[in-house]
């Protein structure tokens, strides 16, 4: 015997053979307008995070290489950090964003490829701060080994 075949039809065909109405949700049309925010970008060398946020400090929008279904050693690349970027860009004009300021941490290589994707969308840059953690004087050394 051949195996049957099970149809399942969605609320909306049933709506169409029936003639009603379909109702389409409301597009979707940011809640405030941010004309200036800043971009924090963490860049390790395994992974890079970018967060924007608006001029008071509250978070607008974030995502990371992780997020976006990097995983190991690829999180870590520019091209990851170059889609982060991109993605954090795209929402950031759709929210109407004219200029940032960007605020670097870490020193991953995904740095730069997250500036560069997020200027791609005609957002202007008016400053870069790096704002990488530095040891003044590090961990005390281990003693000498006796042999």
């Amino acid at each position: 015997m051949g195996k049957t075949k099970i149809t399942t039809e969605t609320k909306d065909e049933v709506k169409k053979e029936a003639g009603e109405e379909i109702k389409k949700s409301p597009s979707k049309t940011p809640k405030k307008k941010v004309i200036s925010g800043v971009l924090h970008i963490d860049a390790t060398f395994n992974n890079t995070k970018v967060l924007l946020g608006d001029k008071a400090g509250n978070t607008l929008f974030w995502s990371s290489a992780g997020s976006l279904g990097f995983r190991g050693a690829k999180k870590g690349t520019p091209f990851a950090a170059s889609k982060v970027g991109d993605l954090i860009g795209n929402k950031a004009t759709q929210l109407g964003l004219k200029d940032a300021d960007v605020v670097v941490l870490g020193v991953g290589s995904g740095r730069e490829p997250a500036i560069r994707a997020f200027m791609a969308h005609g957002i202007e840059i008016t400053s870069i701060a790096d704002a990488t953690p530095v040891p003044h004087n590090g961990p005390k050394p281990k003693k000498p080994r006796r042999v």
